[in-house]
């Protein structure tokens, strides 16, 4: 992946659930964690006694934190309305020249600061709640 502008990394969120998303956040700094935890099978008759993993077993998740700007007033109210209510929603990340991901996450984090000379900025956490998927772009 080459350089690429940080404005161009979207946050985009589903409100209705009926697969269409809106823009909420241009996110200035971000990061993404997928995780896989392994399931070891590992025996006594183990070759080397080396360890074993089942293959396609073990939970997987993904994180993402970011910190940005809201789109508009009805985007923030959106994103606080839904942590405040504990929802679980269909949301896409949008990382330019790499793809999409996309699928239910919860807002485990929000947190809002600004200056006094300045614009209000907000930081977030996302976690995976279901089913992610992955589209290369």
């Amino acid at each position: 992946m080459g350089a690429q502008r940080g404005r161009d990394l979207l946050l985009k969120l589903d409100t209705a659930g009926t697969g269409v998303f809106t823009t909420v956040a241009g996110l200035r700094a971000r990061r993404i964690s997928l995780n896989a935890a392994s399931v070891d099978v590992t025996t006594p008759e183990s070759a080397g006694r080396w360890r074993e993993l089942l293959e396609g077993a073990g939970t997987r998740a993904a994180s993402l934190s970011g910190s940005g700007l809201f789109k508009d007033a009805a985007s923030d109210a959106e994103v606080r309305s839904t942590f405040f209510d504990g929802a679980i929603r269909p949301w896409q990340v949008v990382i330019p020249d790499f793809g999409t991901v996309e699928g239910p996450f919860q807002v485990t984090a929000l947190e809002y600061a600004g200056r006094h000379d300045g614009e209000v900025s907000f930081e977030l956490a996302l976690e995976s709640a279901g089913e992610l998927t992955f589209t290369a772009a």
